[in-house]
């Protein structure tokens, strides 16, 4: 069982005053925080986590302002949301049934059936 992630209030305006006085210090806590919930998460998604933060810190540090990084990291949002092999394309995939086209099962095995009367080794 996985420890349960515990939420931290985020006091905006302690993060904009550090953010405005401490630039290197407010990284290294929002660092910290974010590793923390990694850490916090399932083994199996630690990697694909760790893998998307390192994206967004690359779309952020290709970026000359704070906003344009936010908008780069929307722009990413949206394309995983709406996208090609996106979240509302896997939606639209499902069937009544609950089951995606690509494993609908569309061929049937011929069953045999097999003698009530036989005995092992006849």
């Amino acid at each position: 069982m996985q420890p349960a992630v515990h939420q931290q209030k985020v006091d905006f305006d302690q993060w904009l005053k550090l953010a405005s006085t401490d630039m290197p210090a407010f990284e290294a806590l929002r660092r910290t925080l974010i590793n923390q919930v990694i850490e916090q998460a399932s083994e199996e998604q630690r990697d694909r986590l760790r893998r998307l933060q390192w994206r967004i810190d690359q779309e952020r540090r290709r970026c000359k302002s704070p906003m344009g990084a936010c908008v780069r990291i929307s722009r990413m949002m949206w394309d995983r949301l709406m996208g090609r092999d996106g979240l509302l394309e896997r939606l639209q995939e499902l069937t009544e049934e609950g089951f995606p086209r690509s494993s609908r099962i569309t061929a049937r095995a011929k069953v045999i059936p097999l003698a009530k009367d036989r005995t092992p080794g006849d």
